[in-house]
Parts: C-alpha cells; sequence; structure tokens
C-alpha cells in the first residue's frame, strides 16, 4: 500500500477571515497557500505539519455522496491524508473505495495536485491528494 500521512482537516466556516483569524493568534497557525476559485477562495492555514483548509460555507446542505463533505457551518467538511500516487491508493482499496469526487487534477494550482474523496464506513468524507505544496514563500513570509 503506498504510505499515507495526515494532511489537514477542512472546516466550513461562516466568516473564512474571523476563522483563520482566530486559528492563527489563538492556535499559531499562518497562511500556507490561497487558492483563488474567482468566486471564492480556499485558504490553507499550516502549523508545523498540521493544516487547515478554510472553505466559505454553504447555505444549503451539500450531499456528502456527490461531493467533499457537507458545506453547512460549524461542520468538518473532511478528513485529509497525503500519498504518493492517488491512483495506487485507489487500487489498494478496490471494491473498498467508494469514491465520491474525482479523481481530480488542479495542476492549474499546482502541477502535480492530484486527490479523490472517498467514504468511510460511518460515511465521513477522506480525501486523499498527492503533489499539495505550500505557496513558494508563503510559509517562511509569515515567520514559521
Amino acid at each position: 500500500m503506498a504510505p499515507l500521512v495526515w494532511s489537514h482537516v477542512g472546516l466550513n466556516c461562516a466568516d473564512q477571515k474571523t476563522t483563520e483569524d482566530f486559528y492563527t493568534r489563538y492556535f499559531g497557525f499562518t497562511r500556507a497557500r490561497v487558492v483563488d476559485l474567482g468566486d471564492a477562495q480556499i485558504i490553507f492555514l499550516r502549523q508545523g505539519d498540521a493544516y487547515l483548509e478554510l472553505f466559505a460555507a454553504g447555505t444549503e446542505q451539500a450531499d456528502p455522496a456527490l461531493h467533499d463533505g457537507p458545506a453547512a457551518p460549524g461542520r468538518m467538511r473532511h478528513l485529509a491524508f497525503q500519498t504518493d500516487s492517488v491512483d495506487a491508493f485507489l487500487a489498494t482499496l478496490g471494491e473498498a473505495a467508494e469514491v465520491t469526487l474525482g479523481p481530480l487534477d488542479f495542476d492549474d494550482f499546482i502541477c502535480g495536485w492530484r486527490t479523490v474523496w472517498v467514504r468511510d464506513p460511518d460515511g465521513v468524507i477522506v480525501e486523499v491528494s498527492q503533489g499539495f505544496e505550500d505557496e513558494h514563500g508563503q510559509h517562511d513570509k509569515d515567520g514559521a
């Protein structure tokens, strides 16, 4: 099996800036990357090896069977792990892989970034990615 390491927790935020300020001020996180989606953004915060991925909360409850987790504020969106190969990970899961989204390539943001979302036996969405990197200079600039 391809080795997995802890990646991040995706959080839905009523106000991304307020949530970012809270985690940077009180928990020592720093901004690692911002992904601009045009009409929205995803903010990645980092503290050591731990990441938080901040999403603007949706107003409607998303069907986690079709997306990357629930969109309501105050709910955990998904758990996430990184691996060297999403395809090898999926091959290892075989029939146990209930894919809810992807695999998707995010080369427009980071060359080689590829992600798949699967459902665990309790219905929790688990994201598995390869190739994510901090924005160059972003982590160092914030003093970590």
